[in-house]
C-alpha cells in the first residue's frame, strides 16, 4: 500500500475502503488497523512477532492480486476455513489491480495461527506477492450502507444464500461477502470458479477502458453486437456507423447506457434498462407515479408495481427478441457476406482471366521475337552460304584454268625436250661422221 492511501494515528493506521457496485450503490469506510510489529524487520516469516496488546479476532488481508478469485482465496486459506465466520471483500482507495479481505474468526487462538501462518507467505510459489495480514482495530463506514447484505459488526439484510438457499447462518459456516455486498456461504463461494459475483456477475477484476478503433476516444462508445467493432457514437466522429455502413451491422451497444441502438430503424431495440436504484431491469420510458420523474428521493418504481413472475416473465420476452433480432441480423448477414464473396469470386475470376490473358501475350511476344531472331539469324546464315558457294565456283573454275595451263606447259616443255634431243642426236651424227 502506498503511504497517500493510509493515515497514521496513535500508532495504528487507518485504511480507507469502499466496496458496491459503483452504478448502483457504494459502501465506503476506515479501516483502523493494528502496525506490522515486524516492519522493521526484512525477514517476517522467520522473526518472531509480537503479537499487539488488545487485538480482536479480526484481521485484514492487505494487497491480495486481483486475479485471485474467492475460490482461489478460500482454497489459500483452507486449513483456517472452519474457523472464519465472515469475510468481506473491499477495494482500497487508489489501488485497482488489488483487493483486500476483512476476516472475523471465532476464536483468539485461530487469529494468532493464521497471523503467524499466513503473514509473509506467498499467495504463489510462482509469483513474488506475499500475503499481508494486519490486526483490525476498528472499522467506521462513512458512506451509505443500505445495501449492505452483510455486516461484520451488523445484521443481515440477506438471510439465505443465493447458491444453496440455506440461511446466512454462522453456525453452518463462514459467510463471504463479494465486493458487490452479496453474501454467500465461504463452501458455495469456494465452487465458484469465476471472479464475478453469481448474483449480480459484477466482477472483482475490471477490464481496462476501451477506445474507439478508428480514432482512439474514450468518449460516448459503442461495440457491434455482432463482431466486436468499438467505435465512437454521432457525438464524436461517428465511426460506429462508419462500420454499419461499411458491414451492414445495424446492432450496436452503447457501453456507457447498456442500451442496444438499431442503427436501421433509428431506434432502441429493446424497452428494459437496469434502474440506477436498485440495479433491477425496469421500463425504459417508465417514469414516477406521484409525477416528478425521479424515484430516487419518493422510494417508488415502475418495477414495484409489477409482481417478480411478470417481471421475470418480461425479462425472458427481451431475452427471446434479443435472440430473433440476433438470428435475423446474422441471417441477413450471412446474405451479405455471401454477396460479397460472390462479388469477389466474379472480380478474382476477372483478375485470374486478364493476368492469364496478359500471360499468354507476354508468352507470345517472347516466342515472336525468338522467332524473329531465328529467321534473321537463319538468313545470315543463307547468305553466308551462298556466298561460300559462289566462291567455290570461281575457285573450281580457277584451279581448272590453273591445270590447264600446267598442262600446256608440260606439252611445250615435252616438245622443247623433244627438239634438243633431235639437236643433239644430229650433233652427234655430224660429230661421227667427222671423225670418220
Amino acid at each position: 500500500m502506498d503511504s497517500g492511501d493510509r493515515s497514521s494515528h496513535g500508532g495504528t493506521q487507518a485504511f480507507p475502503f469502499s466496496s458496491g457496485n459503483p452504478r448502483i450503490e457504494e459502501t465506503r469506510g476506515l479501516m483502523h488497523l493494528h502496525p506490522n510489529p515486524n516492519h522493521n524487520n526484512s525477514d517476517v516469516s522467520t522473526s518472531a512477532p509480537d503479537l499487539p496488546v488488545g487485538r480482536k479476532p479480526l484481521v485484514c488481508v492487505l494487497g491480495v492480486p486481483n486475479h485471485m478469485t474467492y475460490a482461489d482465496f478460500c482454497n489459500f486459506c483452507g486449513s483456517f476455513i472452519q474457523h472464519i465466520e465472515e469475510m468481506r471483500i473491499v477495494r482500497n482507495d487508489g489501488v485497482e489491480d488489488r483487493y483486500s479481505i476483512i476476516i472475523r474468526f471465532d476464536h483468539q487462538d485461530s487469529t494468532d495461527d493464521f497471523y503467524n501462518h499466513f503473514n509473509g507467505k506467498s499467495f504463489s510459489s510462482l509469483e513474488a506477492e506475499i500475503c499481508q495480514v494486519l490486526f483490525t482495530i476498528d472499522i467506521q463506514y462513512t458512506g451509505s450502507i443500505e445495501h449492505v447484505q452483510t455486516s461484520l459488526a451488523g445484521p443481515t439484510d440477506q438471510p439465505t444464500c443465493a447458491v444453496c438457499l440455506e440461511r446466512l447462518d454462522q453456525d453452518m459456516g463462514g459467510i463471504l461477502t463479494t465486493i458487490c455486498n452479496h453474501s454467500f456461504h465461504c463452501s458455495c463461494i469456494s465452487k465458484w470458479t469465476d471472479s464475478s459475483c453469481p448474483v449480480c456477475r459484477y466482477c472483482q477484476q475490471q477490464p481496462e477502458k476501451s477506445t474507439c478503433i478508428v480514432c482512439g476516444t474514450t468518449e460516448n462508445l459503442c461495440i457491434c453486437v455482432i463482431c466486436g467493432f468499438v467505435g465512437c457514437g454521432r457525438n464524436k466522429d461517428s465511426h460506429a456507423i462508419g462500420h454499419w455502413k461499411e458491414t451492414q451491422h445495424c446492432y450496436s451497444l452503447e457501453m456507457e447506457t447498456q442500451r442496444v441502438w438499431d442503427y436501421v430503424k433509428d431506434n432502441y431495440v429493446h424497452r428494459l434498462i437496469l434502474s440506477k436504484t436498485d440495479g433491477k431491469p425496469v421500463e425504459l420510458n417508465s417514469h414516477c407515479v406521484h409525477g416528478n420523474g425521479s424515484c430516487e428521493n419518493c422510494g417508488c418504481s415502475a418495477d414495484s408495481e409489477i409482481s417478480e413472475a411478470i417481471l421475470q416473465s418480461k425479462v425472458e420476452n427481451i431475452v427471446s427478441e434479443y435472440n430473433e433480432l440476433l438470428a435475423s441480423q446474422l441471417e441477413s448477414q450471412r446474405l451479405y457476406f455471401e454477396s460479397v464473396l460472390q462479388e469477389m469470386n466474379v472480380e478474382t475470376d476477372k483478375i485470374v482471366s486478364e493476368m492469364v490473358e496478359k500471360t499468354d501475350s507476354s508468352k507470345q511476344q517472347k516466342l515472336q521475337a525468338k522467332l524473329n531472331k531465328s529467321m534473321a539469324e537463319k538468313k545470315f546464315i543463307d547468305d553466308i552460304n551462298e556466298s561460300l558457294l559462289e566462291n567455290k565456283k570461281l575457285w573450281e573454275a580457277k584451279i581448272l584454268e590453273m591445270e590447264e595451263r600446267e598442262k600446256n606447259v608440260l606439252r611445250l616443255k615435252d616438245r622443247k625436250i623433244q627438239k634438243l634431243e633431235e639437236q643433239v642426236s644430229y650433233i652427234n651424227l655430224l660429230s661421227i661422221l667427222g671423225d670418220s
